[in-house]
């Protein structure tokens, strides 16, 4: 027998709560530098900047091409950033947004998945294969080898260079907000095979698990459910209610059974400087 979905977990009201509490200025909660040009909110992150806003709905296109106009105007006049987000999302209805940032130079990326599941019903056992061990990295001066380390990790996992000032600033985060920001690491001996972050958007009662991956031999082996689980239960300990993700289609199965729910799908525009 199929049971009705609670109304708190439909997906409509899971994406309602989402577009209250986690657009404009709560999405850019962890920047280091904020502006503001009309409904648009611009954050930087070490080299790296993003846009963010409520909706657009109802800006005209004239409107829509000089708020692009003035969000790269913003970002490249500061020699820091190398490159800023633009992210899109499918349920807003602006105009003709994604062809007017291809027209002003960004590149679609892949698509991806917004996923919200509530901390109660993720906070649940999930054991682990025999041989793997999970933790939480403490703030303390053991945190930026750790750091380093899952840098490294994420870096050969995704195939992308490693970062040292994204490291150093995602460092600051974990020591100095530690009730705010916190890191799980599993390991198989001394070798990390799978890690996650989860940020708290202050002022909601919603938490991002961010920088989840896991070694291509432990895949499909239940890590990212106990990665979850784990932080479910933290938040759980602060209050949190929902805890959400943007994934890949390959990663959304995963996210599924770990007990998410896709409310929409995002797309992010990336402007690179030349």
């Amino acid at each position: 027998m199929t049971h009705p979905t609670p109304p708190e977990l439909a997906p409509a009201h899971l994406l309602a709560t989402h577009d209250a509490h986690l657009r404009g200025r709560a999405e850019l909660a962890d920047a280091t530098h904020l502006a503001r040009i009309g409904p648009l909110w611009l954050g930087r992150y070490a080299e790296y900047g993003f846009v963010s806003y409520t909706d657009l709905d109802g800006v005209d296109g004239h409107t829509l091409d000089g708020l692009i106009e003035a969000a790269v105007r913003h970002f490249d006049d500061d020699p820091e950033v190398a490159e800023f987000e633009w992210k899109t999302r499918e349920h807003d209805a602006a105009d003709h947004l994604s062809a007017r940032l291809q027209r002003a130079g960004f590149v679609p990326q892949a698509e991806e998945a917004v996923m919200i599941g509530t901390a109660a019903l993720l906070a649940r056992p999930a054991p682990l294969p025999d041989g793997l061990t999970i933790r939480q990295v403490a703030p303390d001066d053991t945190a930026a080898r750790h750091v380093h380390r899952v840098g490294e990790f994420h870096a050969r996992v995704f195939d992308h260079p490693y970062s040292p000032s994204r490291d150093a600033e995602l460092l600051h985060r974990l020591t100095a907000r530690p009730d705010v920001n916190a890191m799980w690491l599993i390991e198989e001996g001394d070798v990390i095979v799978s890690a996650g972050r989860l940020a708290v958007v202050e002022g909601t009662t919603f938490a991002g698990l961010w920088g989840g991956a896991t070694d291509e031999r432990w895949r499909h082996r239940g890590l990212y459910r106990a990665l979850t689980s784990a932080r479910a239960y933290w938040g759980l300990n602060r209050g949190l209610e929902y805890l959400y993700a943007e994934c890949t289609p390959f990663s959304r199965p995963i996210l599924e059974s770990a007990g998410l729910v896709q409310v929409t799908t995002t797309t992010p525009y990336l402007w690179t400087r030349a």
